[in-house]
C-alpha cells in the first residue's frame, strides 16, 4: 500500500477446487504493510476504507480487459460508490467460473 486503506479479498472460483467459493480477505494499509498473494484462478477485488486510497499490485500476465469479470460482493454496509463496470457485476452463483 501506498497510501489509505482497502479490504482486499480473493474468492476461489476453480469449479472442481476443494475451496470453490471459499474466500480470504486481508484489510491492507499503508500503515500495516500487508499483501496479498492470489494464485491463478482465483478472483480479486477490493473496497476501498478510507477517504482515498493507492495501492501496487503485480500480476502474472499484462492487464487484458476482454477477460475482466466481475462479481458482486453481498456482504457491503451501507451504499458503496462503484464503478459503471463494477455495478454490473453478477452475484457468484451466476459468475463465470473455471471448470
Amino acid at each position: 500500500m501506498v497510501a489509505g486503506e482497502v479490504f482486499n479479498v480473493s474468492v476461489d472460483i476453480r469449479r472442481n477446487s476443494p475451496t470453490f467459493g471459499h474466500y480470504v480477505g486481508e484489510i491492507r494499509s499503508a500503515n500495516n504493510k500487508r499483501q496479498l498473494s492470489i494464485p491463478p484462478g482465483m478472483a480479486h477485488g477490493f473496497v476501498v476504507l478510507s477517504e482515498t486510497a493507492e495501492f501496487l499490485y503485480r500480476t502474472a500476465d499484462y492487464w487484458a480487459p476482454e477477460y475482466e469479470r466481475c462479481i458482486v460482493w453481498p456482504q457491503l454496509n451501507g451504499e458503496p460508490r462503484l464503478s459503471g463496470k463494477d455495478a454490473k457485476g453478477q452475484a457468484f452463483l451466476q459468475a463465470e467460473v473455471f471448470d
